[in-house]
């Protein structure tokens, strides 16, 4: 049976004409053919002596011929980003760097006779020339040594729009957006056909108008293009800024789960983080909060989490002698010995070689009353309380103990009794937990928080799974030595337990200003700096490497806006939520 939909082709000749071909579909013949060309060209083009109409729509094109003297990297982003379709040309063409030092031999030569003769003229030097023989001499030096190569370079930017009255309108915007960048633009008038042309892709250069440019001032000129964190698994962070994209992200995926937010006090960083903690609970992720303003108690209740509160009649109670009974490390004991002197120089301050000495001594001889040694199997035994280290430094009868059992007290029979004397009686089971420690006094805070994460890091070696701890306001820790060292040590051992650690702080020059606070910026493969102050933006661009553009940002950043690192990669974000999620968290 023949084939009713089978296509055969049939030539013709026509007088003086080239062969052309019909075609016959199931008998019925059509006449002539139509070509690509035909099929993707036009109806009509219009061209006007400053505008082009194809078919409906209107075109206008503008050359670029002043630049400024100075550019930034990715200068050009104002109008890269602009907010209507452009068509943007860039032609690069090298040149012969022996030619152009030639020219600017001539071109130095004739700049210094201006300005001898107008000194012996008993003129002003005018200024303008006396910065361009500078600025030719340092471009000299710089080919003759091979550092620089010169380019000739051509803009062009050409502006669709659906009527004349919209492309009036758009050409101002982008004269003025150009005007803010120091750049002098002029419409193609008469050339309107060149120029649309010389903004196709196709490499068709017909408006010729170059720009000598070097090496350095061509390469701030290419469009960056934003990075994509887009990823097929994780948490929705916010919104891209560059490109409207979603910043998609796996915490986990990275060399550590660490994360540090830095901002100023009202930028959105408290919400960012209430954010992300519920929708790491809906993944699955345990989220562990301590809390010095008891800010997350709210939120907390919404999602049937636990809210330990401390203060001096809390039911919850901790000991700081706890020793891990599961997971047990190589020289557990020594380990915890070492972290309670740490923990006892922030509860008693600076202490004296010897007084150090003395309190090691001490502290190992109150595990040994309660029969633990360095055998795992004693571990068992209930652990020593903070009284009865105060008995062991005063049965000592020295100077140096009783100084050291008096600096003690406070916390074993005076205004901070029994916060931290007491075995521990609880134990983290909720999937949302939070430390509230706001109704302690000020100077308190700083040795809960120690205590709660030393409870803390020994209850996850008990069952390894993804967690994450937040600590809010961590500048507490950071400004005494001892205990933001230990927290940099959290940060260091936290992957191994499948732990990522989120460090927030508003106080983001002291935070800075420690050697422990830029080792867990380092040591934090997440990093989310929002709105800064003027006054903190110098330090987190040394720290962070940002551009002028990106200080920029940070200071001129609404609430919830800020730049995103993740690894190598660092985008502008905006936090988003729904509605129902901001009922939960306001």
């Amino acid at each position: 049976m023949p084939n009713m939909f089978s296509l055969f082709e049939k030539k013709q000749k026509t007088n003086g004409q080239q062969p052309r071909t019909t075609q016959t579909v199931s008998g019925y013949l059509a006449k002539g053919s139509v070509s690509v060309k035909d099929m993707i060209a036009p109806s009509f083009i219009e061209v006007d002596f400053n505008y082009l109409k194809i078919d409906t729509k209107y075109y206008r094109t503008l050359y670029v011929i002043g630049y400024p003297r100075y550019v930034s990297a990715n200068w050009l982003y104002s109008l890269i980003t602009f907010d209507h379709p452009l068509y943007i040309s860039m032609y690069v063409y090298p040149t012969e760097s022996k030619n152009v030092l030639e020219d600017l031999k001539r071109k130095i030569a004739e700049m210094e006779a201006t300005i001898e003769s107008d000194m012996k003229a008993g003129k002003v030097v005018d200024p303008t020339v006396q910065v361009a023989l500078d600025d030719a001499l340092a471009l000299q030096a710089e080919l003759a040594k091979g550092a620089e190569r010169f380019f000739q370079f051509g803009l062009y930017i050409t502006i669709p729009a659906d009527d004349t009255e919209e492309l009036n309108r758009i050409t101002k915007e982008i004269d003025s957006t150009l005007s803010s960048l120091l750049i002098i633009a002029k419409q193609a008038t008469l050339e309107m056909e060149e120029g649309f042309k010389s903004t196709m892709p196709m490499f068709y250069d017909k408006l010729s108008v170059w720009r000598n440019m070097d090496t350095t001032s061509l390469s701030m000129t290419f469009p960056f293009a934003t990075a994509s964190l887009t990823k097929n698994e994780g948490i929705l962070y916010g919104m891209n800024e560059a490109d409207g994209s979603l910043i998609i992200f796996d915490r986990f995926t990275l060399e550590n789960a660490n994360s540090v937010i830095l901002g100023k006090s009202g930028g959105g960083k408290s919400f960012m983080v209430k954010l992300e903690s519920l929708r790491l609970l809906m993944m699955g992720t345990d989220v562990i909060i301590i809390d010095p303003e008891n800010e997350y108690k709210k939120l907390s209740d919404s999602v049937a989490g636990e809210f330990v509160e401390f203060s001096l009649s809390s039911q919850y109670k901790i000991n700081p002698f706890d020793l891990a009974t599961a997971e047990i490390e190589p020289d557990e004991l020594s380990n915890k010995i070492l972290d309670l002197h740490s923990l006892m120089k922030v509860i008693m301050g600076e202490l004296t070689p010897s007084q150090d000495a003395l309190l090691d001594r001490a502290l190992v001889l109150t595990y040994q009353e309660k029969g633990i040694t360095q055998d795992p199997e004693t571990f068992k035994n209930e652990p020593p309380l903070l009284e009865d280290l105060y008995k062991i430094l005063t049965g000592m009868e020295t100077a140096e103990g009783k100084e050291l059992a008096d600096r003690l007290e406070k916390f074993v029979r005076g205004s901070a009794a029994g916060i931290f004397n007491q075995q521990s009686n609880f134990d983290i089971k909720n999937p949302f937990t939070v430390f509230g420690i706001r109704d302690l006094e000020e100077n308190l805070r700083p040795v809960a928080m120690y205590i709660v994460l030393d409870y803390i890091w020994n209850r996850i070696r008990k069952d390894k799974r993804q967690r994450v701890l937040i600590v809010d306001e961590g500048w507490y820790l950071i400004k005494q030595k001892d205990s933001g060292a230990y927290l940099y040590s959290f940060a260091k051992r936290a992957r191994k337990y499948q732990l990522g650690l989120t460090t927030i702080t508003q106080d983001v020059e002291d935070f800075l200003s420690t050697d422990e606070g830029k080792a867990i910026i380092t040591n934090s493969s997440l990093q989310i700096i929002l709105k800064q102050s003027t006054a903190a933006v110098e330090k987190i661009s040394e720290t962070f490497y940002l551009t002028g553009g990106e200080k920029h940002f940070l200071l001129s950043a609404g609430v919830g806006e800020g730049l995103f690192f993740a690894g190598h990669s660092h985008v502008g974000v905006k936090v988003i939520a729904s509605d129902e999620e901001r009922t939960l968290i306001e």
